[in-house]
């Protein structure tokens, strides 16, 4: 395991403070605010921790409500709502400075036998021979700004190939839909809840942004005020997260300077194991040209 990924499960493993109530240090990643997707895998990790083995996270509702400040750790309440003979809910309340940053809900379940069915897998070129996201950042690297230079160009815990490679400098309006192949730099422990940890923590990237693509715009673009405003994840089968998993988004509305997006997570077998949708802020702020 790199020392990046694991200052990653460090920071998904949260200190226990009492029943009920975790702390969990924040990292900063060069945004105006705190990643959200460390927001999500820490109160997933915060909701499990308070349920039996046996039950599984299926899925998460959550809203994002105030920045987070990347510089101060987040302090995680659970309320266990509720634990009835099959699924178990619980809500999870994220505070910095005394103030609800983030509050979901996240519903678990033992395994049961049922009906199956998936829509399949998109049919796009595999990982092996595209550049990384960090390799792409490389060419660009003279364009970016120095305070961003450094955090995008250091060795990261999630390594991103896109499938289709994109100048985030100029980018050329297309239709909403984007692939990204993703995956843990290195092997995790065999522990499935931990794997989901991972995957709600890389979720966030790239997602919202996908409803920028008709446009013509990008979130490096200064006049672009970029915000998630909610997220949902459902978990359909475990899942390893070091090995590579594909990202098929796509965004079928924007108005209202929100946009929303939908993902669809794949293993390389083809097999969907989890899905998102997000709405976020897309407003395109003049002033700040």
């Amino acid at each position: 395991m790199s020392h990046v990924l694991d200052d990653l499960v460090d920071l998904l493993s949260l200190e226990p403070i009492e029943e009920n109530l975790f702390r969990g240090r924040s990292q900063d990643l060069g945004f105006r605010q705190l990643y959200g997707g460390q927001v999500l895998g820490q109160s997933l990790s915060a909701a499990s921790q308070t349920v039996e083995d046996n039950r599984h996270v299926h899925s998460l509702h959550g809203y994002f409500l105030r920045p987070g400040d990347a510089s101060l750790p987040v302090v995680y309440q659970v309320d266990r709502v509720r634990d009835g003979g099959s699924f178990s809910t619980r809500r999870v309340t994220a505070v910095q400075k005394g103030q609800t940053i983030f509050t979901c809900s996240a519903s678990f379940q033992y395994d049961e036998e049922g009906f199956e069915h998936q829509g399949q897998m998109p049919q796009v070129v595999g990982p092996e021979n595209l550049p990384s996201e960090l390799e792409l950042f490389e060419k660009i690297a003279d364009q970016m700004p120095e305070h961003l230079r450094e955090k995008l160009l250091c060795a990261k815990p999630i390594e991103v190939r896109p499938v289709t490679e994109k100048d985030p400098y100029n980018p050329v309006a297309g239709d909403p839909i984007k692939y990204a192949w993703f995956r843990a730099d290195g092997l995790l422990a065999d522990s499935p809840a931990l794997h989901k940890y991972i995957l709600a923590y890389a979720s966030d990237f790239g997602l919202l942004t996908t409803s920028l693509l008709p446009h013509g715009k990008s979130v490096w673009h200064k006049d672009m005020q970029i915000a998630s405003l909610d997220h949902a994840l459902w978990f359909h089968n475990d899942l390893r997260a070091d090995d590579w998993l594909l990202y098929a988004m796509d965004s079928p509305w924007a108005g209202n300077a929100r946009g929303f997006c939908r993902g669809s997570i794949y293993n390389r077998a083809g097999q969907l194991v989890a899905s998102s949708a997000q709405e976020g802020l897309i407003r395109h702020r003049k002033d700040w040209a």
